[in-house]
């Protein structure tokens, strides 16, 4: 009894850790995950943003953007044209159990109508399958003091500051 109470307390603890990747530096926590940009030009920077398995496209995506306005805030500039910009989606999938795998049981009987009949026993041979997606966003931004003339990708960084904002999830300290 106090086996089971104290492996359940240990998967809601676990459970609890599990969170979507926040909007932090990549290997400020010792992980991958979260921003990280490169100069290439006095105003051009490429911007990457990687989340964890939990972290969705929008979020993703979202994070990406607000970097970029933070970025340009930094920099002294007022605006953003977003020049290049992919969402990349890696997909993994496994399959079957570890534990139960050893134990395979299949029934064989025969049947006057059909012949030697196979069938597995649905208790023991339940394979389970996962898929977990990953997302990594990037950008080429050109920054500058007015907007470029292209109004589908100039951004004004001020606005998507104030209008982030209140969705940005930052890592908890303690």
């Amino acid at each position: 009894m106090r086996i089971t109470a104290l492996l359940m307390m240990a998967g809601l603890l676990l459970a609890a850790c599990a969170t979507p990747t926040p909007y932090q530096a990549s290997g400020s926590d010792g992980s991958a995950y979260g921003y990280s940009e490169q100069r290439i030009e006095r105003d051009r920077y490429r911007i990457t943003f990687s989340g964890n398995s939990l972290t969705d496209r929008e979020t993703v995506e979202t994070y990406l953007l607000y970097r970029a306005a933070e970025l340009t805030r930094e920099n002294g500039y007022n605006n953003f044209t977003v020049v290049t910009r992919a969402t990349d989606e890696e997909t993994r999938s496994w399959g079957g159990d570890p534990y139960y795998s050893r134990f395979y049981v299949d029934y064989r009987y025969y049947h006057p109508r059909w012949g030697w009949y196979g069938w597995h026993d649905p208790f023991w041979n339940d394979t389970r399958y996962r898929e977990i997606t990953r997302y990594e966003a990037s950008a080429e931004i050109v920054m500058g003091r007015r907007p470029s003339g292209d109004p589908a990708n100039d951004f004004n960084a001020g606005e998507v500051l104030r209008n982030l904002g209140p969705d940005i999830v930052r890592p908890t300290v303690g």
